[in-house]
Parts: C-alpha cells; sequence; structure tokens
C-alpha cells in the first residue's frame, strides 16, 4: 500500500527546515530507524555530502538516522532495502537526469508503490506525478525523459504561487505557464502553495495543511480546493 508525503516546500518563511513537516513525518516513518535520503537535486549546487548532512541533523532529532545514496555503491540495492526514502529539492532536471544516469527511476517507483514510505519535498515532489513537465525550474542539464514516478495520476506545480494583485511585473504568471503546458497536454496540475503537502494512502489522497490548492484541467477555468480535498479520482 502506497504511503507517501508529497510536500510543496521543505522550509516555510520564518522557520526551519523541515521544521512545519516534523509532527508528521514523525508519525510517517515511525517504523523506520533509518531512511534513504536522495540528495541529487542539490539545491544551490552543494554537495551531496552537505544536503544529507543537513538533512541528517533533522531527522536525529526524531530519532531518525540518514544515510545518503550516493554512500552505497550500488543505488538499486540502496533503494531495494530502504526501510523509507526521502527525495530533497533542488533542480528537478538535474534529479530526473541522476535518477535516468543510476537506472534506477523505475525501481524507485516500484518501491514506493510497494508501500515503503515515502517523503518528497518540492523537485522530490514533482517527480511523483506522470511528467516534470509542470516543474518551475531551469533546465540546467538535459533528462533522457520528462517521465517521472507516476506514484499519483496527475501532475504538480510545486511552490505554486497566486499573480500578486499590485505587483509590476510583466512576465508570466504560474497559472499562464500552466495554461501554455495545457495548449498541448491533457494531464490535470495541481497547484500546491506553501505549507501544503498531499497525502497518499494506498489510493487514497488527500490535501494537507491549511491552505487551498489551485487545480488546473485542461479547457476548464482552474478550481480551488479546501485542506482535507479527496485528490483520489484525480487523472
Amino acid at each position: 500500500m502506497k504511503n507517501i508525503i508529497i510536500a510543496s516546500t521543505s522550509t516555510l518563511h520564518g522557520s526551519s527546515y523541515l521544521e512545519y513537516l516534523l509532527p508528521t513525518l514523525q508519525s510517517h516513518f515511525a517504523n523506520c530507524k533509518t531512511i534513504l535520503f536522495i540528495p541529487y537535486a542539490r539545491p544551490g549546487g552543494i554537495s551531496h555530502e552537505e544536503y544529507t548532512q543537513k538533512v541528517a541533523a533533522v531527522f536525529q532529532t526524531i530519532a531518525i538516522s540518514v544515510k545518503g545514496i550516493h554512500e552505497f555503491e550500488n543505488p538499486e540495492t540502496a533503494i531495494k532495502n530502504a526501510e523509507g526514502i526521502f527525495t530533497g529539492g533542488g533542480n528537478t532536471f538535474l534529479l530526473v537526469k541522476q535518477l535516468y544516469k543510476n537506472n534506477i527511476m523505475q525501481l524507485l517507483s516500484e518501491t514506493v508503490k510497494n508501500g515503503t514510505p515515502y517523503l518528497g519535498t518540492s523537485a522530490g515532489s514533482n517527480i511523483c506525478g506522470l511528467s516534470m513537465q509542470t516543474t518551475n525550474d531551469m533546465p540546467i542539464v538535459y533528462p533522457p525523459s520528462f517521465q517521472t514516478l507516476g506514484l499519483i495520476s496527475f501532475n504538480l506545480n510545486p511552490h505554486y504561487l497566486d499573480p500578486e494583485e499590485n505587483s509590476t511585473h510583466m512576465g508570466e504568471t504560474r497559472e499562464e505557464r500552466i495554461q501554455e503546458y495545457h495548449a498541448f497536454n491533457t494531464i490535470p496540475v495541481l497547484g500546491l502553495r506553501e505549507g501544503s503537502w498531499l497525502e497518499v494512502k494506498g489510493e487514497k489522497i488527500t490535501l494537507k495543511g491549511n491552505l487551498s490548492a489551485r487545480l488546473f484541467r485542461q479547457n476548464q477555468l482552474p478550481e480551488e480546493l479546501g485542506p482535507e480535498s479527496d485528490l483520489s479520482g484525480l487523472k
């Protein structure tokens, strides 16, 4: 049975790394003494070691140890043996390229679908959808495919931002970018605002947090979904 947390962000303004999610994570990883961390997205270009140390310091506060996938000789074995898995944020293009390079995209998908507890934040959440095509990230590298884990039957736009009424910015809004995506693609897109996450238990998908999420479907007006909305049938 799938057991997944798909979070828009790792850090809320004014709080520390993963602070707002810690009570949820303590329950989510309750049966894990250790988790496997996938640091491939490397926010700001930090090293895999630095990123893993940052994550380990937080999980230590809830008595869970962390080991980075880069520390294993065989990434496939690391995923197969993981008690729990966390894929952190950063650049989705880089993350997806590395998952394919190490031949673990399909294995990761199968492992999580079979019940290994998974946490994704930002880029690590982007890859939970059918494709990474609705990421906000710059294409700094070229992955062999945009297809991702397919843990849910729609795509995500983490860090979703609403247009600011008095802004002088004349560029595209997130909504306009998603409309551009829907000019060529039919897959629904859920805009996850900061502090929101999806809880996936088996086939049930529930919006968590205090904020609504914005749902985009091709040729339809966007829809606001309140906390505790059930997205299980969305496809």
